[in-house]
């Protein structure tokens, strides 16, 4: 094969002579070039750690110190107050004798200096840390901010003047703090107030004082010792508690999904498409390498958010194991995993220490599409092992791809910077069924043919036939939000930066002598292939129990409820508790994930959104009696059990947009991105994903199961819809702003006066 001849550096034949030795130059050279890269690679890591090492001072600051030190030295005055010459006492014997009395002066003072600078350096983290630390400005009211606050700003500003790299903060970062146990218990029973009947939250209120004298305070003190010890005493017990030990499918019920633009496919050809998405991605990977990316901040503000999460975006695979999985991270990886038609390719994108151009991936990729050859024997529904149950994926992968070749081809996959999808399939909203359609490519997005991803890697891209895209991303090493921001950056390079030919092709020049992508090579026994049949089993029934339902709401954006000066997260969580309310005629405990990057390493809380204060306005407009939706087999006789079995029927999350600068609306109207969604997480429970886009438009992705009679997608985004158009009406029946800034409004039934009251 050519691409084995062009691997091979060096040749040899024995003759009667002795041995004849033929150097390949050109892969010699090619082997000196990622030398270079990877060289480069050391460097500059190693000068971003000195960077981010002294911040918010900067390297060059030393020398400023050291010659404040000298000057005033040299003015005959004593800055250190005698240190300089305890220091010069203490000099080694060597310096001594071959250095004057003015040299060893000299050197004392730059021991002294670089002594100076260094504690400088750490007075200002700590301030820093302490300036983290203040979080009073989430609790004031819009628009009245205390002279406390604008101080606080102020310093923040004057210690961050400095340009950051992207780990800069992460020292400077205040610890999780450990919250008392018994603010932590009224707050839950305050949670679950408007979910218990008096006898139930009388009988809730026992046992959470009964755990607080016996059991909770000895947890408590364990927490307490682990946060002294531990850089974040959540974190890890939340990957591995909450992800790695899941027994069940990662498919539906953990990885989620991230889609192409709604309205606009930049080109219609699948290679072409790949060839820009697969350059962006590494285009990113390059600034991620090289912390380039500006620090995540809490929008609009100058507090800077933990970018820990960002680490092991590339080159990571999760790796199953019989009682927990294991993350396995790479430093650097020079190809990518691709399936097509049955079959896994290693596609080298770096060719002598350089970056492929899109148009060379991109002809690498047309190769893969005209490939002829058949799956070998169980190759091509193998990556169902990835979406049925954990523990016997473990079991087949150390009985039978722990060695020869396929663990060579298996290493191909899970080394890969990432791995990518060409679906033989059309999506996106399109035809003569664009809402149906937008339903089925959520789906295909979330779990495809259940073998045709591979859900173990951080995420997998997919490029369907018609130059549509999407991405799977597994959730244990990252949030939503971080996947989102090198979606959002994904997008638009390939959109505003790269670009297309007028015939739809990417741009640059093609090397031709580029090696074929390799084919990946198997040897699946039957037995392998009855646990692929067993797994892909299971993965199906479960993939056919989604019911997906994405759609657009245009009616009105975050523009117009920010006028109102509401908020507009807490105006579409309003409407979710009252289209639930209409939808199941009662209430449920409700998940909203919210970020606590705003400390060192911290992942996701919950915002129990389903409040006293919601129940209330949803029954003062509805003007009915409240129905509750009890807890799964009622309460236990103890307290951690009762909390443990409460399902959360409505898991809600919004995905924020946070590099808007990419994306030009104004001009480019078209290019809206339509979000990203994930599966219900309670059997009889709704998954409800949001964007806010814009001023306009909101993108909902809403996720349920067929099995459950009570649930209904299309049902529920038709009550989502409604509920946000009836609140509007409420909040905005005394103001001139008609009820419906586009089309005709629906005549509303007259809102309850309590309800605005309490809203």
């Amino acid at each position: 094969m050519a691409e084995a001849h062009q691997a091979v550096a060096f040749q040899f034949t024995i003759t009667p002579e002795g041995i004849d030795l033929q150097l390949s130059y050109q892969a010699l050279n090619q082997i000196y070039l990622s030398g270079v890269r990877s060289w480069k690679k050391r460097v500059s890591r190693m000068r971003n750690r000195v960077i981010k090492g002294v911040y918010p001072a900067s390297p060059s600051s030393w020398l400023f110190v050291v010659i404040a030190i000298l000057v005033t030295m040299y003015m005959r005055s004593d800055p250190s107050m005698g240190l300089i010459a305890k220091i010069q006492q203490h000099l080694p014997l060597s310096l001594h004798v071959s250095l004057s009395a003015q040299g060893q002066n000299i050197v004392s003072a730059l021991v002294f200096s670089t002594l100076l600078w260094l504690s400088l350096i750490l007075a200002l983290r700590l301030c820093l840390k302490l300036l983290l630390s203040y979080h009073q400005w989430m609790f004031e009211k819009h628009g009245q901010v205390s002279n406390t606050t604008k101080v606080w700003v102020t310093l923040v500003r004057l210690l961050s003047s400095r340009k950051p790299l992207l780990y800069s903060y992460q020292t400077s970062l205040p610890h999780l703090p450990v919250p008392a146990i018994r603010d932590t218990l009224d707050r839950y029973l305050e949670s679950v107030r408007p979910l218990l009947t008096d006898p139930e939250f009388k009988r809730m209120t026992e046992l959470a004082n009964e755990f607080e004298s016996s059991l909770g305070n000895r947890l408590q003190r364990y927490l307490k010792l682990k946060a002294l010890w531990a850089t974040n005493y959540v974190s890890d017990w939340w990957e591995e508690y909450i992800y790695l030990r899941g027994r069940s499918p990662i498919m539906v019920n953990s990885n989620y999904y991230g889609m192409d633009f709604l309205y606009v496919t930049p080109t219609p050809v699948q290679a072409a498409r790949a060839g820009n998405t697969i350059t962006a991605l590494l285009l990113y990977r390059r600034k991620l390498n090289r912390e380039e990316l500006n620090p995540s901040r809490v929008p609009g503000t100058v507090i800077p958010l933990c970018a820990a999460q960002c680490e092991r975006m590339f080159n990571t695979t999760r790796t199953p194991g019989a009682d927990t999985d294991v993350l396995q991270h790479w430093q650097d990886s020079e190809f990518v995993a691709v399936y097509h038609n049955g079959r896994y390719f290693r596609l080298w994108v770096y060719r002598a220490g350089r970056l492929l151009s899109p148009r060379e991936i991109e002809y690498q990729i047309q190769r893969i599409l005209d490939d002829p050859s058949p799956p070998q024997a169980g190759e091509d529904k193998l990556g169902a092992l990835t979406a049925g149950d954990r523990t016997p994926w473990s079991q087949i992968r150390k009985q039978y791809f722990s060695s020869g070749g396929n663990k060579r081809s298996l290493d191909a996959i899970e080394r890969a910077a990432f791995f990518v999808t060409l679906d033989n399939e059309e999506q996106g909203m399109r035809g003569e069924d664009p809402a149906g359609n937008l339903d089925r490519y959520a789906k295909s997005l979330l779990h495809g043919k259940c073998y045709d991803r591979w859900f173990d890697k951080s995420f997998s891209i997919v490029i369907y036939k018609n130059g549509k895209n999407g991405l799977n991303a597994e959730h244990s090493w990252a949030d939503a939000p971080t996947v989102a921001h090198l979606w959002e950056f994904t997008l638009a390079t390939d959109a505003f930066h790269l670009g297309y030919t007028e015939d739809g092709h990417c741009k640059g020049e093609i090397d031709r002598s580029l090696p074929h992508p390799q084919r990946l090579t198997w040897d699946i026994p039957t037995e392998v292939q009855a646990q692929v049949s067993s797994s892909l089993a299971l993965a199906q029934a479960l993939a056919d129990d989604v019911d997906c339902h994405v759609f657009p709401f245009r009616e009105f954006g975050k523009g117009r409820i920010k006028k109102l000066r509401i908020s507009p997260d807490a105006f579409i969580q309003i409407g979710l508790q009252l289209a639930y309310y209409r939808d199941r005629g009662g209430f449920s405990l409700t998940y909203e994930a919210s970020m606590t990057r705003l400390f060192r390493e911290g992942r996701t809380e919950t915002v129990r959104s389903c409040s006293n204060e919601s129940c209330a306005f949803v029954k003062a407009l509805e003007g009915g009696e409240v129905k509750f939706v009890k807890f799964v087999g009622g309460l236990s006789l103890y307290f951690r059990e009762s909390v443990l079995s409460e399902p959360w029927r409505l898991s809600t999350s919004q995905t924020p947009v946070q590099q808007m600068e990419l994306f030009d609306l104004k001009n480019n109207p078209d290019f809206i991105s339509l979000g990203g969604g994930f599966g219900p997480v309670a059997d009889d429970g709704y998954g409800v994903s949001y964007i806010i886009v814009g001023e306009d438009m909101i993108n909902f992705h809403v996720s349920s199961k067929y099995s459950c009679s009570e649930t209904d997608s299309h049902r529920f985004g038709a009550q989502i819809s409604k509920a946000l158009h009836d609140i509007m009406a409420l909040v905005s029946a005394d103001s001139k702003t008609p009820s419906s800034s586009r089309g005709t409004a629906q005549p509303q039934p007259q809102p309850q006066p309590q309800a605005k009251k309490l809203l």
